[in-house]
């Protein structure tokens, strides 16, 4: 796997939208913090366009972020919000320029289907928190961020309070995000052949049955099968019919993987939560779950 180079103070960076629309207001914290890391920011012509529910046309979308691909000074592109309209556009992309000159792509939620799309160029990106949410978020969710972008040094991530379902070691690329947007690009030219990796999930404002049902879509299109390991995160504002479902999410997601080997933690800080964890889509890290904690090492000798 490719990945981009570092950022340091004086990188230029980009801020596009390219699913729902956001006002230009509520995106300002978050240009100041970004400016105080020492960045120098690009804003797209079209981030805070508004065409129904979209950060403008489909056609201006595709030209906004196909323009801060394109730029080999640009060095990282923080997707300013997520919601819907990603996967709208990224059959239009053109990422011949982008694998000349890679650069950081960030985001999550919708931007899931970019980063699985980047995944399967060989090239790495970030899973992490948006600009949007940078004021709501928390101080360890930003500091992650910095730490993905080389602002910051941080090299093993330890995690006391999560739930091991499954006790053991991995080494393996991370690849994942939004559970919708993953089982939505099976099949697409964004699908990913997840053997060997370490999947992570998370979602919003679904249905347990909704879960079930994606939950083995996957395990049919052998998505599970072989994975070196698995990272379950949130899982927010989940709901259930007036006739229960039966299982909450976590017992699901077991069901679904509780035949295979590999070691499977729940409850990691990643997702629609203000504890929302950097992680690197595409670098090989080492998992370590064990009774007692579970801790993700981020070494380059791995």
């Amino acid at each position: 796997m490719i990945q981009p180079p570092y950022l340091q103070k004086g990188s230029k960076v980009a801020l596009v939208s390219p699913a729902k629309t956001v006002s230009r207001e509520s995106v300002l914290p978050a240009i100041d913090i970004l400016k105080s890391w020492g960045l120098n920011i690009v804003i797209g012509k079209y981030a805070f366009a508004e065409h129904f529910q979209f950060a403008g046309t489909d056609r201006q979308r595709t030209k906004d972020l196909q323009r801060m691909l394109d730029a080999p000074e640009i060095e990282a592109i923080f997707c300013v919000r997520g919601g819907y309209g990603t996967t709208r556009i990224i059959d239009n992309l053109d990422f011949t320029r982008f694998q000349q000159y890679p650069k950081w792509v960030i985001g999550y939620s919708d931007i899931t289907a970019l980063h699985l799309h980047i995944h399967t160029l060989g090239i790495q990106s970030v899973h992490a928190t948006m600009p949007l949410l940078f004021t709501r978020d928390s101080e360890q969710s930003i500091k992650s961020l910095k730490v993905a972008l080389g602002l910051e040094t941080a090299p093993t991530l330890n995690y006391s309070s999560l739930t091991i379902k499954r006790k053991g070691t991995a080494n393996g690329q991370l690849i994942g995000g939004n559970l919708s947007l993953l089982v939505s690009c099976i099949g697409t030219s964004s699908d990913v052949d997840t053997t060997g990796k370490i999947l992570f999930l998370e979602d919003i404002d679904e249905y347990l049955y909704h879960i079930d049902r994606m939950m083995i879509q996957l395990k049919r299109a052998g998505k599970l099968r072989n994975l070196a390991g698995l990272i379950v995160g949130h899982f927010t504002a989940i709901k259930d019919n007036e006739k229960p479902f039966g299982k909450d999410v976590n017992e699901i997601i077991w069901d679904a993987v509780k035949e295979y080997t590999y070691p499977v933690c729940v409850g990691f800080p990643v997702g629609h939560e203000p504890e929302n964890h950097a992680l690197v889509c595409g670098k090989t890290v080492q998992l370590i779950a064990t009774a007692k904690q579970v801790s993700i090492t981020l070494s380059a000798s791995l």
